[in-house]
């Protein structure tokens, strides 16, 4: 079957991929009305194009954090890459290097950051951080990071709890035995590691601003931060000293019934008005959408669910199809555009 958009890859991964890692991947919050309207808010968005521009060279290079990426896509944090492909995020970190683009490696990864930073040597790559109960270990997280040449740390603010997704419950989520969430494999006591490869309530719900601060004391790395829905909520990152905001919603995984990604970006960028860079992550299903998102302000876009099908594809090889393919349909609609 010819992978033509990134669709194809959707529905290889829903055909082939065991159920349980399926739905783990495709969970939405509640309802899933926010992962549904994460992509279908895109589709309301319409071009004004122009006609009789020389289109003949183009340039889709940028440069997020002060580093060029070959497009205006990355790849954002996602868990547990070998639920989808043997060499997990191995392979992510491996396709993110050959494409030249920014790889945000989870907490929640299944091979350690050792391992990721081993696998593709010199590629951009920014950590995403989950703060936990056991603040020594999110601490030497942050270190071990930064001493493994990481080059941003995003921390998830939307994240004080799971959110409820129902197909999780329905199935039991397990990590299988032979997997783990590798960085944090002795950072707990217990027998207990139910909750997503992690003993239960580990996550730390007392997170606030401050702690923006406390993480600043840790590291020389740029801080950005993930989960950004209001202009209030712009305005405190900006006063608190992030580097860049990620417009996110968790991939709608965490709060059913707030807005659509590409919705509350324009209310983000107004309230930055320059100050710090703009991400947006959910929902990005074709080179289309990624222009829409630069078009009403982000500064490059980040893919989660997309990057899983690829990987589920063919690894490092079906994941860099997904980038081209994506990189291609940018290209053709920024010209026709």
């Amino acid at each position: 079957m010819a992978m033509v958009c990134i669709s194809d890859f959707e529905a290889y991964a829903k055909k082939y991929l065991p159920k349980i890692a399926w739905d783990y991947f495709a969970a939405g919050a509640d309802d899933c009305t926010t992962r549904d309207e994460n992509v279908l808010a895109y589709k309301r968005i319409r071009f004004r194009p122009r006609m009789l521009r020389d289109v003949s060279v183009m340039d889709i290079k940028t440069k997020i954090l002060g580093s060029e990426i070959s497009f205006p896509v990355g790849i954002a944090p996602t868990g547990f890459h070998q639920l989808a492909w043997p060499d997990g995020e191995k392979s992510t970190a491996r396709a993110a290097r050959a494409m030249n683009i920014c790889y945000i490696a989870s907490t929640y990864s299944t091979c350690m950051l050792e391992e990721i930073s081993a696998a593709a040597p010199g590629g951009l790559r920014w950590f995403q951080l989950y703060i936990h109960r056991n603040r020594a270990a999110s601490q030497q997280l942050v270190q071990r990071a930064e001493a493994l040449g990481f080059q941003g740390l995003v921390l998830t603010a939307d994240l004080p709890y799971t959110g409820k997704r129902r197909d999780d419950i329905r199935n039991g989520f397990r990590l299988p035995p032979h997997m783990k969430v590798k960085n944090l494999e002795r950072a707990f006591e217990g027998d207990d590691w139910s909750e997503y490869g992690l003993p239960p309530n580990s996550l730390d719900p007392s997170v606030t601003w401050n702690d923006i601060y406390w993480l600043q004391s840790l590291t020389r790395l740029p801080i950005i931060i993930k989960g950004i829905l209001t202009r209030e909520d712009a305005e405190l990152a900006v006063r608190h000293g992030v580097q860049g905001i990620i417009v996110s919603n968790h991939g709608g995984r965490q709060l059913d019934e707030g807005p659509a990604t590409i919705d509350a970006l324009v209310e983000v960028v107004e309230a930055v008005r320059g100050r710090v860079e703009v991400y947006v992550d959910g929902g990005i299903r074709k080179g289309s959408d990624v222009l829409k998102a630069l078009a009403l302000g982000a500064k490059c876009v980040f893919i989660g669910r997309p990057a899983l099908w690829g990987l589920a594809y063919k690894g490092e090889e079906g994941l860099q199809d997904v980038l081209r393919i994506l990189q291609d349909e940018f290209r053709l609609s920024m010209a026709l555009a």
